[in-house]
């Protein structure tokens, strides 16, 4: 068998009820080649091999448990990839899907990875802390709308598809757990550039219990801080609207 490693974030997936729900979400956009992220003791990738037409690869850190995967699943010889996922390259050369039961001491990494691949990428089925896939998926206004709510939902359409409890793991993690789904957005909102909106967001949320006016004092001329819209705190702007602020910070903030 194989140990589960505390340091690799390693909870494994064991309810079959739960695999079912996954594998029937990530078949609800059609696709012919799929990632799937830390594969573990393989209780989805059991299935994901068995789809029909589809050139399927998986990532796992984990000598132990690639070992574990080649001997149970001789078929994932030459499609099983023995690497970090943050800091592989991009896995297929045309357009993929992603799918997985993502490290939890590192999801926040993995989906900033996944948003650096975007333009590939078709679907991601991914299952999180709770907490994470809620700050993915929240609207603005929630307490946990933040950076990565931003971040995310400027490029991907976030769906919360459902819960996942401690017990469906093996060993149970001390904290809720939900699968999200994400989808690139055709309609990503105007913005001066990609790292001016990220230095935007970050340094308006850095300081999120003080209105935009004064966090975002750095950032804009005086004249523009007059404007109404900075006596709001950044909790209270939509995606959009920091894309379209984005365009009135001054010059030398994206240099």
């Amino acid at each position: 068998m194989y140990r589960l490693k505390k340091s690799l974030g390693q909870h494994f997936l064991r309810d079959e009820n739960i695999i079912r729900k996954i594998l029937q979400a990530l078949q609800q956009t059609p696709f012919t080649q799929l990632l799937e992220v830390g594969p573990g003791g393989g209780a989805l990738t059991r299935h994901l091999i068995e789809l029909p037409g589809v050139q399927f690869k998986a990532v796992e850190l984990d000598k132990e448990k690639v070992d574990y995967l080649l001997q149970h699943y001789p078929s994932l010889q030459g499609r099983l990839l023995h690497q970090d996922f943050l800091a592989m390259q991009v896995p297929f050369a045309s357009s993929f899907t992603v799918v997985g039961n993502f490290p939890y001491n590192i999801s926040s990494q993995i989906l900033f990875t996944l948003l650096e691949w975007r333009e590939q990428i078709e679907t991601i089925i991914g299952m999180f802390q709770k907490e994470v896939a809620q700050r993915a998926a929240a609207a603005p206004g929630s307490k946990t709308y933040g950076v990565l709510s931003v971040l995310i939902q400027a490029f991907f359409t976030v769906d919360y598809l459902f819960d996942v409890s401690p017990g469906c793991f093996d060993p149970p993690p001390k904290v809720m757990s939900g699968v999200i789904r994400l989808t690139p957005r055709k309609d990503i909102p105007a913005m001066r550039s990609q790292a001016d909106f990220t230095l935007l967001v970050k340094t308006a949320f850095g300081q999120r219990r003080k209105t935009l006016r004064n966090a975002l004092k750095p950032l804009f001329d005086a004249s523009v801080l007059k404007d109404p819209l900075f006596d709001k705190r950044a909790e209270q702007l939509s995606v959009e609207q920091f894309g379209e602020l984005s365009f009135r910070m001054l010059a030398t903030a994206n240099t």
